[in-house]
C-alpha cells in the first residue's frame, strides 16, 4: 500500500525523493519522510504527519542534504498516522534508516526480544524492527573487524532478512556507507530505475518515469546494493544475478491532471480514449469471422478449456462479475468468480481444463496474486494433466509482479490512474472480458457469426457514445449532487449483467462520498432490503430494455411505493418516467450496455464528494495499490 522511493547518485537527493513521493502519493497519504546522508556521514530524516505537502514545507524550512536517501509515503497498517509512526525509522544509534511498503508479520516476537536487550522502540510500528536488528548485525561485524561499506551493509541486511517472515519492499540507508543503499522485496513490488551515475528504486513506476525508463524490475526474494558504481542485484540465496533491463513503453507513467480539478474527473473523461485504444488494438478491420477479435494468444492458450474461474478483489471483482456473464451466457464457458482473499483459505475442489483468471490493475494485489500462486501449485501437485495449472493476468500494468507469475497477460492498456477510485481501469478490466467472451464464442460454436458481429459493431461505436454520455452526465450530475448533501443511505438496484454495475455504483459512493451505499439484485429487493426505504434513502435503478427490463420497471415501482426518491439509469421513454430523476443512456443491446451504464455512476458519486469537499483523488484509509493482506 506504501510508496517507497530510494535514490543514490551525484546530485542532491531530497528533491527526486520528494517529486518520486508526489507521484507515488495515491498508495498512501497518512504521513511521509524521508532521510538522507552526506557523504561525510551526516544523517538527516524528516517526516510529517498528513499528506506530503506537509513534508516539503519541512524540508524546504529544515533542508536534508546528501546525495543518497530513502523516502516513504504512508498507508497505516500498525500503529496510528501519527508523526512518530511515519517512516523512516531509525536505529537507536540513529546511523541506520529504514523505509519499507508491507507487513512484517512476526513483529511482536521480533521486539519482545530486542526490548530484552535494552531496544527502546519509538513508534508502534512493525517496520521498526528492521533498523534495529540492521544496525546490531552492523555493530557485530564492526566488531569483528570489517570496514564501512556498501557490501558491509548488504550483508548485515542480507543475514537480518531471513528473521523477517511477511511481504516486504524495503529500503536500507547507513550514515558510514554514504554512497550506498540497500533494496530487497519479497512479495510487494520493487523496480530499479537505471540512470547515468545515478539509481532509483520505486514501488511504481510513476515515480521512476520522469527519472528514466530504463528498469530493472525486482523478482521475489532479491536483494540489491545501489552505489553510483552500479547494481549488485542478489537473489535470497546470496548468489550474484544477471539480468537485461526492460523499457516503459507508452508516453503516460507520469501523472498529470490537466485542467481537470481532479485526477479521478480527468480518468472518467478519458474513458472514451481507453476505449478507442482497446477497439483499435483489438477490432481492427479485416479481422476473418473465425477471429472476431484479435487477442495476444495462439490457438493453444484457447484449446480444451471447459470452465474458467476468476480471482480478484474490490472493482476488478465487479468487473470479473460482468465478465462471468459475459462468458456464461454469451460464450457458453461456466465461470466462477471468487474474492481472491477468501480463496487462499477455502478454494472450491478442482476441476479439470481450467482456466484461472487473475484480475487486478496494478498487478500487484496481494491477495490476487497469492491465490494465483496458491491455484498453480495445488493443480501442479495434481498427477491428471487435465488439472495443470493455467493462468491469466488482466492488469493495467504489463511490468508488474502479475506479469512475471503468470505465463499470460492481457494488457487493459488505460494508462496511468492516479484517482484512487478506479473509473477508467474499470473500463478497460470489462473491455478485456468483452474480448475474452468474442474470442471464446467464435472457437465454441457458441453464438452465430451474426450475433458475434453484432456486438463487435457496437464496440466500435462505444468510443463515440462514451464521449457524447460523459460530456451529458458531467452536467446532469453535477447538478443533480446537490440533492445528497444531507443522504446517509443509498441504494443501488440492477439486474443480469448490470448487477454488477449496481455493486460498482455503490462502491463508487462509499469510496469517494463516505456514503454508506449497498447494491442488489432488483429482484432481491422484496427479500429483506426494502425495509430500509423511506423519503430520505434514495434508490438508484438501472433499467436497460432486454429480458428483464419490464421487471427492473416493476422492482422501482415498488421502491417509489415506500416514498423513496428514484433515480433511473436508462434510456429516455415513456416507460422510464416513472422516475424522479433520469441519468439517461443510449438505448443498446442488453450485452454492451454495462460499459455505458457505469458512467452515470461513476460521474453522480465524483459530483456528490466534489459538492461535500472531499479529497476525492485520496479518500480517506484507502490506497490505490494492495499490496498487502
Amino acid at each position: 500500500m506504501c510508496g517507497i522511493v530510494a535514490l543514490v547518485g551525484s546530485q542532491p537527493a531530497a528533491p527526486q525523493l520528494l517529486e518520486g513521493l508526489r507521484q507515488l502519493e495515491y498508495r498512501g497519504y497518512d504521513s511521509a519522510g524521508l532521510a538522507t546522508v552526506t557523504s561525510q556521514g551526516q544523517l538527516t530524516c524528516l517526516r510529517a504527519k498528513g499528506k506530503l505537502v506537509n513534508l516539503s514545507q519541512r524540508v524546504e524550512a529544515l533542508g536534508a542534504p546528501g546525495q543518497c536517501g530513502i523516502g516513504h509515503t504512508r498507508w497505516a497498517t500498525h500503529g496510528k498516522p501519527e508523526e512518530r509512526n511515519a517512516h523512516p525509522h531509525r536505529s537507536v544509534d540513529g546511523g541506520v534508516a529504514v523505509v519499507q511498503n508491507g507487513i512484517i508479520e512476526n513483529h511482536r516476537q521480533l521486539r519482545d526480544g530486542l526490548e530484552a536487550s535494552g531496544v527502546e522502540f519509538q513508534s508502534e510500528t512493525d517496520t521498526e524492527v528492521i533498523p534495529h536488528l540492521v544496525s546490531a548485525e552492523l555493530h557485530r561485524r564492526l566488531q569483528n573487524g570489517e570496514q564501512p561499506s556498501g557490501s558491509t551493509l548488504l550483508q548485515a541486511v542480507q543475514t537480518v532478512l531471513p528473521q523477517l517472515q511477511g511481504a516486504y519492499a524495503l529500503a536500507v540507508i547507513w550514515e558510514k556507507a554514504p554512497g550506498a543503499l540497500v533494496v530487497a522485496r519479497r512479495a510487494a513490488p520493487l523496480l530499479i530505475g537505471l540512470g547515468e551515475g545515478e539509481f532509483l528504486c520505486a514501488s511504481d513506476t510513476p515515480a521512476l518515469a520522469g527519472f528514466t525508463r530504463t528498469i530493472l524490475p525486482m523478482e521475489d526474494g532479491e536483494v540489491a546494493l545501489l552505489s553510483p558504481l552500479g547494481v549488485e542485484l542478489y537473489d535470497g540465496e546470496g548468489v550474484r544475478q544477471q539480468r537485461m533491463p526492460t523499457l516503459l513503453t507508452g508516453t503516460d507513467h507520469v501523472a498529470d491532471k490537466r485542467e481537470f480539478r481532479h485526477f479521478m474527473l480527468k480518468e472518467i473523461h478519458e474513458q472514451p480514449e481507453t476505449a478507442a485504444l482497446w477497439v483499435s488494438r483489438h477490432l481492427p478491420a479485416g479481422l476473418p469471422a473465425s477471429m472476431p477479435v484479435a487477442l495476444p494468444f495462439d490457438e493453444a492458450f484457447y484449446a480444451g478449456i471447459e470452465r474458467i474461474e476468476i480471482l480478484a478483489c474490490g472493482t476488478s471483482r465487479h468487473a470479473a462479475l460482468v465478465g462471468a456473464h459475459l462468458l456464461e451466457q454469451f460464450a457458453g464457458l461456466p465461470t466462477s468468480v471468487h474474492y481472491a482473499s477468501e480463496f487462499r483459505y477455502a478454494p472450491p475442489p478442482l476441476a479439470p481444463n481450467t482456466l484461472t483468471i487473475g484480475v487486478t490493475q496494478s498487478g500487484e494485489t496481494a491477495d490476487t496474486l497469492a491465490a494465483l500462486a496458491m491455484e498453480a501449485q495445488r493443480r501442479s501437485a495434481h498427477p491428471d494433466p487435465a488439472y495443470a495449472p493455467r493462468q491469466l493476468g488482466v492488469t493495467n500494468r504489463p511490468e508488474s509482479s502479475l506479469s512475471r507469475q503468470v505465463p499470460h497477460i492481457l494488457d487493459i492498456g488505460a494508462g496511468i490512474e492516479v484517482g484512487v477510485a478506479a473509473t477508467k481501469t474499470f473500463m478497460g478490466q470489462l473491455l478485456a472480458f468483452y474480448g475474452l467472451a468474442l474470442a471464446f464464442a467464435a472457437r465454441r460454436g457458441s453464438r452465430s457469426a451474426a450475433d458475434i458481429q453484432a456486438l463487435v459493431a457496437e464496440l466500435r461505436m462505444l468510443p463515440q457514445q462514451l464521449q457524447e454520455l460523459v460530456s451529458l452526465h458531467d452536467q446532469r450530475s453535477e447538478a443533480l449532487a446537490h440533492r445528497f448533501a444531507e443522504t446517509q443511505d443509498v441504494i443501488f438496484l440492477g439486474r443480469g449483467i448490470n448487477y454488477p454495475i449496481a455493486l460498482e455504483g455503490a462502491l463508487k459512493l462509499k469510496e469517494i462520498s463516505y456514503i454508506h451505499a449497498e447494491g442488489y439484485p432488483a429482484g432481491e429487493m422484496k427479500h429483506g432490503p426494502i425495509a430500509l426505504l423511506d423519503a430520505h434513502v434514495p434508490v438508484v435503478s438501472i433499467a436497460v430494455p432486454g429480458t428483464v427490463f419490464e421487471k427492473v420497471l416493476s422492482n422501482a415501482q415498488e421502491a417509489k411505493a415506500r416514498d423513496a426518491r428514484l433515480i433511473g439509469v436508462a434510456p429516455e421513454g415513456p416507460d422510464t418516467a416513472l422516475f424522479d430523476d433520469l441519468l439517461p443512456v443510449p438505448e443498446v443491446s442488453e450485452w454492451l450496455s454495462p460499459l455505458l451504464t457505469v458512467v452515470p455512476m461513476q460521474l453522480l458519486s465524483y459530483h456528490i464528494a466534489a459538492h461535500r469537499g472531499l479529497d476525492v483523488d485520496q479518500p480517506r484509509n484507502l490506497a490505490k495499490s494492495v499490496t498487502v493482506e
